[in-house]
Order: structure tokens, then sequence, then C-alpha cells
């Protein structure tokens, strides 16, 4: 049977256990690693203590036993605050109903989008500006097939560099719903590529005040070589995001 840790350290996983019960339940049989996170939000090395937890204790068969044994957990529970959390908060940082600080209400973050908008039209004409200054442009991708259909390849970088810098940034600050080996590849990838963004940027807007109309090899080769660079950084960290048991380095 697996040893449970002292009670000062268990009050999360006194509160955790019921909910765990029931996703077992919900499957049918002892869940995995992934499938706990994935369900409770939690990190990885919660879900390993919980799915060690429910491997010694027993799975319930039913969603029904899980609820009897929310009931019977609940009374029991321990009140002791939870390890490394502040006081009037949960293991989620979010604020407790009956905590004093309760009534504080969550910074709303519908300005992002405010500051979005100016952002992503100077961002997006400045890479399809660049992408056309180093080959990129119209292309019929299914000749034969349909010949009128036009597509603009420069379009592709302000989509993929992007776009990935903010996945990347999303799973540096997702805290311990992200394993620790994806949050340190996305911290790097995220930074680099807001770096590469803002190069992106400069190198176009000197271009063009120089009255450049094609762009130098070098600047052409990089260019040419983001959607490749950003397609397996993407393929990766995702990878590491949904990392199998034991792949998970936390």
């Amino acid at each position: 049977m697996t040893p449970r840790p002292a009670m000062e350290d268990a009050a999360w996983l006194d509160e955790l256990l019921p909910r765990a019960r029931e996703v077992a339940g919900k499957v049918g049989e002892l869940p995995s690693r992934n499938r706990l996170m994935r369900e409770l939000h939690i990190g990885a090395a919660k879900a390993r203590t919980l799915r060690a937890t429910l491997a010694g204790n027993g799975v319930p068969n039913s969603a029904a036993s899980a609820s009897s044994d929310r009931g019977r957990l609940e009374t029991t529970a321990p009140t002791s605050a939870l390890v490394g959390a502040q006081a009037g908060t949960d293991e989620f940082g979010l604020i407790r109903s009956g905590s004093p600080d309760a009534a504080v209400r969550p910074v709303r973050s519908w300005p992002v989008l405010v500051l979005a908008v100016p952002a992503w039209v100077s961002i997006w004409s400045g890479w399809v500006g660049l992408g056309e200054l180093t080959g990129f442009g119209p292309v019929h991708p299914l000749p034969g097939i349909w010949d009128g259909l036009t597509i603009n390849t420069a379009i592709t970088l302000p989509i993929g560099v992007e776009t990935y810098a903010a996945y990347a940034l999303r799973a540096w600050l997702s805290g311990d719903r992200a394993p620790t080996r994806a949050r340190r590849f996305a911290k790097w990838s995220a930074l680099g590529s807001l770096l590469l963004g803002a190069a992106g940027q400069v190198i176009y807007h000197l271009m063009t005040a120089a009255g450049v109309t094609a762009a130098p090899w070098p600047v052409t080769t990089l260019v040419a070589c983001l959607p490749v660079v950003v397609l397996g950084m993407g393929a990766a960290l995702a990878h590491l995001l949904n990392a199998h048991e034991g792949g998970d380095v936390s």
C-alpha cells in the first residue's frame, strides 16, 4: 500500500482525492497521470501522487461509489492550510469564498484585445511586406484542380511566428498545469520568438526606408526558414505538454 504524506502536507490530497475517484469511476479503470492532469487541472507531481494513492487504496467501479467517498472524505478532511499556499487561497491561486480577500475581483483581460488590434495591424503589414521582399507571394496551390485558388504565402509569416509566440507564452505562464520541462522550453522559445518578431519588423522598416526592393540573401535565407522552424517548435512544445508517463521531467 502506498504510504500517504504527513497530515500537514496532505490537505490538497484529501481535497482532490474524491474528484480523482470520480475520474476513475468515469473511465472504469485507474486513470493515467495525463488524464488526471487534464481533468483536475493540476501538475504532474500531484497527478502522480493521486494516481499512486488510487492504486494503493483501490479504485471505485462506478461514479456512485466515488460520490460516497466524496461525502466520507469531506466530513473527515483536515482543515490545515495547503502547503506553500498563501492564506485565503487554494492550490490554484484562486481566492476562497470564505477568506477576507474574497471580495477582490480579478483583473480584467479585455484591455489586451484593445492593445492587440493596432499591434496586430502593424505586425501583419511588416511581416507581409518582408515576405514580399524575400520572394514570398501569390501561388496557386491546386493547379489543375482549382486553378482559381490563389494564396499569398507572405501571410504564413505573421500567422506562424506570432501565433507560436502567443502559444509558447501561454504555456510558459500556465504554472504547474504544464510539465516543468515543457514550461522551460516554452519560456526560451517564447522569448526567442518575440525577439525574432521584433527583429523582422526592424529589418523590414530599415529596408523600406532605404528603398530596398529585394532583400539581401542572408535575410531571404532566414525568412525562408521561418515556417519550418515554427512548425518544429510548435510540434515539440505540443509533445512536451502532453508527455507520457515517465517522459516528463519535473
